[in-house]
């Protein structure tokens, strides 16, 4: 059955995934054994670390890495900081050029501000109405003072699918590290080799908030941009969170088995309801990749309707969704990755299947859906009539 909120339907899995039964077993058992100091040697702390460890070694499988590559943060923000901050400060003396796709994450995105407000300079490459960048222009934004290169497995709005193969064979060639930010798409897709940094968030495959990961690959150069600590091979300060980082193991190991055998089943609810909503609600711009796309995401986008009252209306129907529009107090702007696809991005949905949902439930949210915008389109018109009526 799919994970309900306490509003109903719960179809937000790309803001967090519900917690998995795997992640909730290992939580428990470690907050009895694995709450000691791993860096003491009494008896209890070996203990500690030994689940840190074998935790490690379970997320560098899923990642097809050496343990010794694998880091644990207090969050995917912070693992993406650590890994852009730790990659441009450790390529100095190459120079302080790096490059970014316009529909990266916000928490990479001011990672890049805070580059060039330290004077260094980036290049944003843009992408299509898709959402893909195009890799020949990703390739030609690499300088030979390049320091470092960011581009998103997939994107966290429209799902959309990069480029990362044909981008890491492109900073080989230019001798530049590749970032990649997965927290999308890790359990849910592999994420192409050729990398050099590698991040995720453990609530997005179902673990506990407050663990990420981080992994830098043997010979890449990094330097911490925080004081030093002893803790983590010195790549993250502060005490390691290991029931946490135990419980996010085996979320991973778990979810991303749930996915391989249900992965099909859940794109083809998304396909569902990429067909379905344009030919039942007029006026509606399905965005995204169709095809090069993760299995769980669909956006789209409802022309005189404000993003904002229809995520209302739809939670009062019993539907947790989201909005990559919706304007928040400290921003008042529209999501920047509709903005650089050139879609409409107001009136905005992303509906993000979490595991194991069911059809049932995709087929009240169609059926829902298209009255939900007919009464709001028609409280808006109503709305601008009266004011219209009451102008002297």
């Amino acid at each position: 059955m799919a994970e309900t909120s306490t509003s109903g339907v719960y179809l937000d899995a790309a803001s967090t995934e519900p917690p998995h039964p795997a992640a909730r077993a290992a939580l428990l058992e470690a907050l009895d054994s694995g709450w000691a100091d791993p860096a003491r040697l009494y008896g209890t702390a070996r203990g500690a670390r030994v689940l840190l460890d074998r935790a490690r070694a379970r997320v560098a499988a899923v990642l097809d890495v050496r343990p010794d590559e694998v880091s644990f943060t207090s969050s995917g923000t912070q693992a993406v900081h650590l890994a852009v901050l730790g990659g441009l400060r450790a390529r100095r003396r190459v120079g302080h050029h790096m490059v970014v796709s316009t529909v990266e994450h916000s928490s990479v995105l001011h990672a890049a501000e805070a580059h060039e407000r330290d004077g260094g300079e980036v290049t944003v490459v843009g992408v299509d109405r898709t959402g893909r960048v195009d890799p020949a222009e990703f390739a030609a934004a690499l300088r030979p003072d390049t320091a470092l290169a960011c581009l998103q497995s997939a994107n966290h709005e429209v799902g959309t699918v990069q480029p990362v193969a044909e981008a890491a064979a492109a900073c080989r060639a230019a001798g530049v590290p590749l970032f990649v930010d997965a927290a999308q798409s890790l359990g849910r897709a592999d994420v192409p080799g050729g990398w050099s940094f590698l991040t995720g968030s453990a609530h997005k495959w179902g673990g506990p908030a407050g663990v990420g990961v981080l992994a830098v690959r043997k010979g890449t150069r990094w330097r911490s941009p925080l004081p030093d600590d002893e803790r983590e091979r010195r790549r993250v300060p502060g005490f390691e969170n290991v029931p946490g980082v135990v419980a996010a193991a085996a979320a991973l190991e778990a979810y991303r088995a749930d996915m391989a055998a249900d992965a099909a089943r859940v794109s083809a609810l998304v396909d569902r309801i990429r067909s379905e909503v344009p030919r039942t609600v007029p006026d509606v711009q399905v965005v995204g990749d169709p095809v090069r796309r993760l299995p769980h995401l669909v956006t789209f986008s409802c022309l005189y309707v404000e993003g904002e009252a229809l995520l209302t209306e739809l939670d009062r129907l019993g539907f947790a969704v989201s909005s990559g529009s919706s304007c928040t107090a400290d921003t008042l702007r529209p999501s920047h990755v509709l903005e650089a696809m050139g879609v409409i991005t107001h009136g905005n949905v992303r509906v993000s299947l979490p595991r194991g949902v069911v059809s049932a439930d995709v087929d009240r949210f169609l059926a829902v859906l298209p009255d939900a915008v007919d009464r709001l389109r028609r409280t808006t018109l109503n709305d601008v009539e009266t004011g219209r009526r009451s102008r002297p």
